[in-house]
C-alpha cells in the first residue's frame, strides 16, 4: 500500500491493517512523517517533529505484535499533540517564546495514557500563545493555514491539530478547549471536535490557561475515531483533582450504533440569526432537517442568558490566567532576559515577561488583573460568575426538554489571515457559540455539517450534551456523518484541495 494511501485511511482501519500485519505501525508512521515533510511547509501545523521518538514508539507495537501480545483498538496509529500538553524530554512552548528551550521532565496523564495505549505521538502542533486566541495567528512561532484555503486560518487556538488532520498529516489528534479551541477548528475545517465534559479527561501536564474551564480532548476525521480516542484518554485521574471519579461514557458504542429515533433535540435561539453567515445558517438547519428525518424529535430552546456568555467569559478566563501565568518569570524555566548582572530579580521577571509574552497573552493577563483588583473584584469577576451561574440553569432548565442542545459551531466559516488581529471583538465573536458549554462544564462538539454555499467552506454542527452525557454528542454527530457519507458517497474532506 502506498503512503499517500495510508495517509488517507481512518485511525480504525490503520489500526486493523496493523493489528493484522497487512501494515506495519513503522510503515505508517513513516508514511505521515513523509506527508509532513511534503505539505506543512505550506500549512505549519507542526512546532516540533519528535521522528526518533515516534519510530521507537512504532517498532515497539510492531514488536509486541510480532510476539503475540494483545494490542489495544489504536495502537500504532499516529497522532498530533497540541504543545500545550507535557511530553517527557519533548520541548513544550504553549506557542511562546516565554518557554523557549524547555523540555519537560514529566508526561502529561494524556500522554501516559496514549503511550500505554501504544498510540504513536508525531509531535507538538501549533497553537494560539497559551491558548489564547480563535485563529492560531498569535503563536510566537507564525500562523498556522488552513488546508482549504492557505489564505485562511484553521481556527484556534489549536488550529494546529486541526489543520494536521485536514492536511492527512496524522488521523488523530489531541486539542484542548477553554473557550471553543477544540471545536471552532474543527469547524472550519471540516474535522471532528469534541470538548468532554469538565473533569471527563485529566489535566495534569496540562499547561493552565484557565483551570475552571481547560479541557483537553480528541480531534479526529471520522466519528469513530474520536470516540475511539476520547476512550483512551479518558477517566479519573488522583493526580488531577477535578477529575470526575465516574466510568466514561459508552461513545464508542454510540459511534457504532448512532440510532437517533426517539432523540429529544433543541435548537438553541439565542445562538443564531443577525450576524451569522447565510450560508452557515442554511448548512446548519439542512442538518437539523436531516436528523429530523432520522426519527429524532426537534423543537426550539430558549437560553436567555447565552446572550452574555462571551462578556463573562473574558471576565472568568483572563481572570485566571493571570493568575496561572504569574509563574512564567525567567527564574526556573524558559526565557531569561536581562540575566546580565545588572538587573535585580524583579527586573529580570519584568524583562523577561516583556520580551517573552506575546500582544495578546499580556492584553488577558492585564484584563484579568484588573478584574481580579482591589475595588474591582466584586463588579466584574464576582458578576461575571454570576452570570456563569446563570447559564448553567438555562442548560439545566433546557435538559429538562430535551436530550441535546444544537446550534452552528461558530457564526462564519474560516477568515482571511490577518482580517481580525487588529478587532480583538470580532476575532473573540468566532466562540458566541461554544463559550456557554465551558462555563457550564458540559460536554459538546462538532461534526462537520457539509461546505457553505456562500464560499465552499466547511461548515460545523455544534451538539451540546449534560456532563457525562458525552455519549449523547457521538449518538448525533455519527448520525449525521452516516448520512451526508450516504447523500454524497464519500467524507466532506475527500474534497480538500491537494497541496
Amino acid at each position: 500500500m502506498s503512503d499517500s494511501d495510508l495517509t488517507r485511511l481512518t485511525a480504525a482501519r490503520l489500526a486493523e491493517l496493523i493489528s493484522t500485519g497487512e501494515a506495519s505501525a513503522v510503515e505508517v508512521a513513516q508514511a505521515h512523517l513523509d506527508r509532513i515533510g511534503k505539505v506543512d511547509d505550506r500549512i505549519h501545523a507542526f512546532l516540533h517533529l519528535d521522528t526518533e521518538g515516534a519510530l521507537a514508539a512504532a517498532r515497539q507495537v510492531d514488536d509486541r505484535r510480532a510476539a503475540g501480545g494483545t494490542l489495544g483498538p489504536l495502537a500504532g496509529v499516529p497522532l498530533a499533540l497540541k504543545d500545550v500538553l507535557t511530553m517527557k524530554g519533548v520541548p513544550t512552548t504553549c506557542g511562546s517564546r516565554i518557554l523557549e528551550g524547555w523540555r519537560p521532565p514529566y508526561d502529561s496523564t494524556v500522554v501516559r495514557r496514549l503511550r500505554d495505549a501504544g498510540v504513536v505521538v508525531l509531535g507538538k502542533t501549533n497553537m494560539d500563545e497559551f491558548a489564547m486566541g480563535s485563529s492560531t495567528e498569535n503563536s510566537a512561532f507564525g500562523p498556522t493555514r488552513n488546508p482549504w484555503d492557505t489564505d485562511r486560518i484553521p481556527g484556534g487556538s489549536g488550529g494546529g491539530s486541526s489543520a494536521s488532520l485536514a492536511a492527512f498529516e496524522a488521523p488523530l489528534a489531541i486539542g484542548t478547549d477553554t473557550g471553543g479551541s477544540i471545536r471552532q477548528p474543527g469547524s472550519v475545517t471540516g474535522t471532528v471536535g469534541v470538548k468532554p465534559t469538565y473533569g471527563g479527561v485529566s489535566r495534569y501536564g496540562l499547561v493552565a490557561f484557565s483551570s475552571s474551564l481547560d479541557q483537553a480532548g480528541p480531534c479526529a476525521r471520522t466519528v469513530l475515531d474520536a470516540a475511539l480516542l476520547h476512550s483512551v484518554i479518558a477517566g479519573h485521574d488522583q493526580l488531577d483533582s477535578t477529575s470526575i471519579d465516574r466510568p466514561v461514557p459508552p461513545v464508542v458504542d454510540a459511534a457504532r450504533n448512532p440510532d437517533v429515533r426517539g432523540l429529544r433535540i433543541g435548537v438553541v435561539k439565542e445562538l443564531g440569526g443577525a450576524g451569522f453567515q447565510p450560508g452557515v445558517e442554511q448548512r446548519f438547519r439542512e442538518a437539523v432537517d436531516l436528523l429530523s428525518d432520522l426519527g429524532a424529535e426537534v423543537v426550539e430552546v430558549s437560553c436567555p442568558h447565552f446572550t452574555y456568555g462571551l462578556a463573562a467569559y473574558y471576565l472568568i478566563a483572563p481572570s485566571e490566567a493571570s493568575s496561572n501565568l504569574a509563574r512564567f518569570d525567567g527564574m526556573r524555566y524558559g526565557l531569561r532576559a536581562g540575566d546580565d548582572g545588572r538587573h535585580s530579580a524583579e527586573e529580570v521577571m519584568a524583562l523577561t515577561r516583556e520580551a517573552g509574552f506575546g500582544a495578546e497573552v499580556k492584553r488577558r493577563i492585564m484584563i484579568g488583573t484588573y478584574a481580579l483588583s482591589s475595588g474591582y473584584y466584586e463588579a466584574y469577576y464576582g458578576q461575571a460568575q454570576k452570570v456563569r451561574t446563570l447559564i448553567t440553569r438555562d442548560f439545566e432548565r433546557a435538559y429538562e426538554q430535551v436530550d441535546v442542545l444544537v446550534s452552528p459551531t461558530t457564526p462564519t466559516t474560516a477568515f482571511r489571515i490577518g482580517e481580525r488581529v487588529d478587532d480583538p471583538l470580532a476575532m473573540y465573536a468566532a466562540d458566541l457559540c461554544t463559550i456557554p458549554a465551558n462555563l457550564a462544564g458540559n460536554a459538546a462538539a462538532s461534526f462537520p455539517a457539509g461546505r457553505s454555499p456562500d464560499d465552499g467552506l466547511p461548515v460545523g454542527l455544534h451538539v451540546m450534551a449534560p456532563a457525562m452525557a458525552d455519549d449523547r454528542l457521538y449518538r448525533v454527530g455519527a448520525a449525521v456523518e452516516q448520512e451526508f457519507e450516504r447523500r454524497w458517497g464519500h467524507p466532506l474532506l475527500a474534497e480538500v484541495p491537494e497541496l
